[in-house]
C-alpha cells in the first residue's frame, strides 16, 4: 500500500466517523506520515496519526490505535483552543510540523486551511526554529521535574526516558527534521552525520545508557518485553491513556518495529521505545495482573533497566543531573545545525 492510498482510508474514517463526534471542528494528519511522499510505500511498522480538533468541554478518551480497513489508525483528540493562533503552534514542537505542508483533512470552518496556511509561510524562519528547539529544551526539564520518589517505579522510568529522549527533539526540530518517536534515535544519528556532527552521537547513546549494549542483549530483552506484551493487553481494564498501545492491532509497532531495528543492527537505537512499552506493560500489570502475574515479568523489566544503569531512584536523580548538564551541549550541536542548515531563513 501506498502513503497516498493510506491516507484516503484515514479521510473515509473521518468523514465516516469523526466528523459526527459532538464538538467536531476538523482532522489533519500527524505525525511521521507528513513527512513522507505520497508514493512511498506504507510502512508496515507504522501507524497513521490523525488529529481530530474538538471544541467541547468535555472530550471523550481517544480512540488510540485500531484498525481500518487495512491501515492502523492512531486517533487523538486536541482541542481546539491549543490552535488558537499560528504563532501558538509554530512555538510547539510537536505541533508545528503538521502545520509545514497541506495536512487538513477535514475543516468545517476553514480555519485549519488558514492556520495551515500561515504556518507554512513562517516555518523555516530561524526565530521559530529556535523557538521550538527550547519548546524541545523545557519538556526534557518538566519530565525531569516530574520524577518523585514517592511513585511507583515504572512511572520513574517514564519520567526519566522521555527527559533523556527528547534531547534527540530538540536535535532533529534545528534540521528541520520530524521528531520522531519510536525512531528518534536513528533520525538523530542520520541528521548528526548530515552536518558533520557523528562523533557527537555516541554521547546520546551514553546518556540514555546503552551505548554499549551488544544485539543479543536486545534480543533477549525484546523476547521478555514481547512475552510481558502479551500478559499485559490481556489483563488490561483500567483505561490508561495508552491502552490502545498494548493490543494484537498495536504489536506490529511495539514488537515487529523493534525486532526490525534489531534485525538491520539498530539495537541500540530499538531500546527506547523497548523501555517505553516495557514501563507501560507493568503500569498495566502493576495496576490490573494478580500479584504472581507481576512477579513473572518484573524480573526481565528490572534487568533490562539494569543493563542501562539504573536499579534505584538514587540512579533516576544522578542520570537525570547528567541529562541537565548535557542540555548546554546539545544546544550548541542545535545552533551549529541550524546555522548550517540552508533551508532555515533569516
Amino acid at each position: 500500500m501506498r502513503v497516498r492510498q493510506a491516507k484516503e482510508i484515514a479521510r473515509q474514517w473521518v468523514r465516516e466517523t469523526a466528523s459526527s463526534i459532538a464538538g467536531f471542528a476538523g482532522a489533519f494528519f500527524h505525525g511521521s506520515t507528513n513527512w513522507l511522499p505520497d508514493d512511498a510505500a506504507f510502512p508496515a511498522t507504522s501507524d497513521l496519526d490523525i488529529m481530530v480538533v474538538l471544541d467541547a468541554p468535555d472530550p471523550p478518551i481517544k480512540p488510540g490505535k485500531f484498525r481500518y480497513q487495512d491501515v492502523l489508525l492512531e486517533v487523538s483528540y486536541l482541542l481546539g483552543d491549543q490552535l488558537g493562533s499560528p504563532e501558538r503552534v509554530l512555538g510547539r514542537y510537536d505541533l508545528a510540523g503538521s502545520f509545514r505542508a497541506p495536512a487538513v483533512i477535514l475543516d468545517p470552518s476553514g480555519q485549519l486551511t488558514k492556520l495551515q496556511a500561515v504556518v507554512a509561510r513562517e516555518y523555516a524562519k530561524r526565530a521559530w526554529v529556535s523557538q521550538r528547539c527550547d519548546d524541545a529544551r523545557n519538556r526534557v526539564l518538566r519530565n525531569l521535574r516530574a520524577l518523585d520518589a514517592a511513585a511507583p517505579f515504572h512511572d520513574q522510568v517514564t519520567a526519566w526516558l522521555f527527559a533523556t529522549g527528547v534531547t534527540t527533539h530538540i536535535l532533529l526540530v534545528a534540521g528541520l527534521k520530524n521528531p520522531t518517536v519510536r525512531t528518534r534515535y536513528v533520525a538523530a544519528r542520520q541528521l548528526l552525520a548530515e552536518y558533520g556532527h557523528a562523533a557527537f552521537y555516541p554521547s546520546l547513546l551514553e546518556l540514555l545508557g546503552c551505548a554499549r549494549m551488544e544485539r543479543g542483549q536486545a534480543e533477549w530483552h525484546l523476547a521478555a518485553l514481547a512475552a510481558a506484551f502479551d500478559a499485559a493487553k490481556g489483563v488490561l481494564a483500567t483505561p490508561f491513556f495508552f491502552a490502545r498501545d498494548l493490543t494484537d492491532a498495536a504489536r506490529p509497532i511495539a514488537i515487529d518495529g523493534s525486532r526490525d531495528l534489531i534485525a538491520r543492527g539498530d539495537h541500540r537505537e530499538a531500546i527506547f521505545w523497548m523501555v517505553a512499552t516495557y514501563s507501560r506493560c507493568e503500569k498495566v500489570l502493576y495496576q490490573d495482573a494478580p500479584p504472581e502475574m507481576q512477579a513473572r515479568f518484573t524480573p526481565g523489566y528490572r534487568r533490562l533497566l539494569g543493563d542501562l544503569g539504573i536499579t534505584t531512584f538514587a540512579d533516576f536523580e544522578r542520570r537525570g543531573e547528567q541529562v541537565k548538564e548535557f542540555l548546554p551541549q546539545v544546544w550548541g550541536v542545535a545552533e551549529a545545525i541550524m546555522a548550517a542548515n540552508p533551508e532555515i531563513e533569516g
